[in-house]
Order: C-alpha cells, then structure tokens, then sequence
C-alpha cells in the first residue's frame, strides 16, 4: 500500500484585484505518496505554480489568500500552523525549485553562503561541518571540484550549473517533498536532459517525494510516476504516466497530447487547441473546457461533472465518461455541438 506523504484536500485559493475576485484554485485535490514523481501539466494560468505556493504558504495576503480546504502533511494541516512553524517546514521538510535558476540566487553572496544558510538555520551545526555538508550535497548534483566551487558566485557558473545549485540547496536538509516548479524552463534540450537525470538520480539515492509543476509533456514523459492535468483552477483528470499518454479520457488532455510535435510520425500536423481559457473573474457553473470542447453537450454548460472512476489510478471530471450520463440525460433536453 502507498504512503501518503501530502494530501492537498479541496484548496481554493482567491486574489483580489481592481477588477474583482480571481479564483486561481477551485477545489484541488491530489495527494503524494513516498518516493514517487507527481507532474502537474497544464497551459499557463491554469493554476499550477499558485497550488505549489499555496502548499508552501507563499501565497501573498494580500491579494491572495487561501479561502477553503486542507493541506496535511504527515497528518499535519499546514493552513493551522503559524508562521514560526511554518519557517521551520520550509526547506527542511519542503522544499522548493523556483522557475527561473537565473535570478533564485544572490548574486552578492558565494555559493557556499547560499547552501549553507538552510543547513544552518534548521540544523544549528558548526559552520564548518555545515561546509562538509554543502560540499557534499554539491557532489550528489554532479558539480566538480565543490571544495572550490562553494567559494565562487552565481555569474562564475553556467545556467545548466546554476540549476543544480538550486537544487543541491533544496535537498540540503534531505526534505521529504520536492516542489519543482517549471526546472527546465529557461534551459536548453541537452541540459534539461541532464536535469531531468539528476533528478532520477536525486530521488533513487535519498527517496524524496516530487511535485513536478510544467507545461512540457516531453519532461512529463520521462520522470513522472503520475500525472494531474489541470485546467482553470481544477484538475480535471489523473492517471499514471501510461493511463494519461495512452488512454486519455478527458478532451483536454487529449487536446494537449495532440499538440505535442510527434518525430515518429512523418508529415504529421500539430493540432491546436481552438479558443480561449474562461475568465476566472466568473468561471463557469459548468465544464471549464466545454466552450472549447467539440463534444460538448447542454449538460457541460449547466452543471460540472462528478468525477469518474475508471481504475484504482484513473479518474476524470467529464460527462462523456459518467455511467450515469444517459440517465441523467433523459431528463435534460440537450444537443450535441
């Protein structure tokens, strides 16, 4: 049986602006189990990076606050913790990978400084057993020479060098959870291919557990152990890695697998996904997806649907798969579009 590690239970997270209430989030759930990979993919503003926050109490308030649900890790509500205890999760038991390795380091400050300050606030080691230990940690992410390297500052390294430092200053203090959030972004193909290994390599060697936030299915592809597909502030299907690539339920995720450049196919044509995300100013009562769904019924516009089981691993929020679709159609006059 899996162990679960975090439960995000029905977060809903808001933010007010000059225009009105934004609801970001709307009713999130997932949970981590030990040692796996977790990917949550989506198109931009969907709500991946303010769920990722939201678990590490990031969320600026205000504008934003987190207006309902639960986020328990190890059996602990992080949303009852104060802001003390909360310090002492940040980085020692959660930590996270910021989106852009450019500027997530001081660039006053050497590298040894920056590892070494969250061993030296969760620890309260000497300081030069706190160096032994950033040297240490900088090995395990595949930078040479560390003894030299802690000396140096972040516009002496190269982007691809920069991410692992970002990452060899998350697993400082060997946390349960990993939060990476967009980590190859800003890289190019051959060093996010290295990322991705390291990350493989990170995971075999101490078991942390990891929330891969990003948009790419191709870095999905190879790490993730499950996928959460989201879209306008709710995820709307969850599988494994193979029940989301090759048995997609949701029109949305299929929608996003058919935009992916296919290199095994000769002359095959991106297909795009037509229309806009909706105005989370007011979202729909209904389907998020259905003004862009071409199988959209009535019953899409006017009520969201009740998530379906399809195995242990696998489940979807869409009329189209609902067993119960047909009875409740029966009573509902609606066409297909």
């Amino acid at each position: 049986m899996n162990e679960s590690v975090l439960s995000v239970q029905n977060l809903h997270v808001s933010f007010t602006t000059y225009g009105g209430e934004v609801k970001a989030v709307r009713g999130v759930n997932f949970q981590l189990n030990k040692g796996e990979t977790l990917a949550i993919v989506g198109e931009s503003g969907c709500g991946k990076s303010v769920t990722s926050q939201s678990i590490m109490r990031l969320i600026p308030d205000p504008p934003g606050r987190i207006t309902d649900g639960s986020i328990l890790f190890k059996g602990r509500d992080l949303l009852h913790l104060s802001e003390k205890e909360m310090r002492n999760v940040r980085g020692k038991d959660i930590s996270m990978i910021f989106q852009d390795p450019m500027t997530a380091l001081n660039p006053t400050l050497t590298i040894g400084e920056q590892i070494m300050e969250g061993i030296l606030q969760h620890e309260r080691i000497p300081k030069k057993e706190a160096s032994q230990k950033a040297m240490e940690m900088l090995s395990l992410v595949g930078i040479p020479h560390p003894e030299e390297r802690l000396k140096q500052y972040p516009h002496q390294f190269s982007g691809g060098m920069r991410q692992r430092i970002v990452i060899a200053m998350a697993l400082v203090c060997q946390p349960d959870v990993l939060i990476a959030d967009e980590p190859t972004t800003a890289l190019d193909v051959t060093i996010q291919a290295q990322i991705l290994e390291l990350f493989r390599e990170v995971q075999q060697k101490t078991g942390v557990s990891i929330i891969l936030i990003t948009h790419d299915l191709g870095v999905v592809a190879q790490v993730a152990d499950r996928i959460a597909v989201m879209y306008a502030g709710k995820i709307v299907e969850e599988g494994t890695r193979r029940e989301i690539f090759y048995k997609p339920q949701h029109p949305y995720t299929q929608g996003l697998l058919k935009s992916v450049p296919r290199l095994d196919l000769d002359g095959a044509d991106l297909t795009p996904i037509t229309g806009t995300p909706p105005d989370l100013f007011s979202p729909p009562v209904g389907c998020p997806f259905s003004a862009r769904c071409e199988s959209a019924m009535e019953v899409c516009d006017r009520v969201y649907p009740v998530k379906t089981e399809l195995s242990s691993d696998h489940h979807v929020d869409c009329w189209l798969q609902d067993p119960r679709a047909k009875a409740m159609l029966s009573t509902i006059s609606y066409t297909i579009r």
